[in-house]
């Protein structure tokens, strides 16, 4: 029980973090601001930017987990085992930028190749007794035709979500369970799809 109570402790002042910084922060960076940033970064490599941060990043591991998603499943990482590519959508139901572009992530995800998905990952709501914002995420999500797994943070997801300076940011896992590519901060589907097309074609 008191190993319990430590991990929600960690949890909500995980969340408190992140909540802080999102509503410093606007969300997140706007897409274009993350478009400059990639051009940037990509400039000074002198190559493409997701194929070296493909190269640089293949190794890295997303954590183990165990988490419920918004139906009431347990899911774990074996979710990314599933498909070659996973875009982990990671988002909050106090941003608007992240609303905003939930009903072209569900428009997309039925159009998706049969070895690509979205699973969303929500960070704000705060354990199986916050009801309140637990009713929130179901809400935006049927009202956008979302029919993708969304999971409820948990403890189990600190190590990346220690990194995540705004939401929505958007994260891209292949089948082995390894971080692929740069993270996306900011609402950008065209940007998602760009990764995600990139990636394959190079396989």
């Amino acid at each position: 029980m008191k190993h319990k109570a430590t991990r929600m402790k960690k949890y909500v002042t995980l969340c408190a973090a992140l909540l802080s910084v999102a509503v410093l922060a606007g969300c997140a960076r706007t897409p274009a601001e993350n478009r400059n940033t990639e051009n940037t970064a990509s400039s000074a490599a002198g190559g493409n930017t997701a194929e070296t941060a493909q190269a640089e990043q293949e190794s890295v591991a997303f954590p183990s987990f165990t988490a419920t998603d918004l139906d009431g499943n347990t899911v774990t990482e074996s979710i990314f085992a599933e498909k070659d590519l996973t875009v982990l959508n990671i988002w909050g139901t106090f941003c608007g930028p992240c609303i905003g572009e939930m009903p072209d992530l569900g428009a997309w995800a039925k159009e998706m190749p049969d070895n690509v998905q979205i699973v969303g990952l929500i960070i704000d709501i705060n354990g199986e007794e916050d009801t309140e914002h637990r009713d929130l995420a179901v809400d935006i999500t049927q009202q956008a035709g979302v029919g993708f797994t969304n999971l409820i943070a948990n403890a189990d997801f600190a190590p990346i979500l220690k990194d995540v300076i705004g939401v929505p940011t958007t994260l891209f896992i292949d089948g082995d369970g390894n971080i692929v590519g740069d993270p996306i901060v900011g609402a950008d589907v065209n940007g998602y799809k760009t990764f995600v097309e990139d990636y394959l074609s190079g396989q």
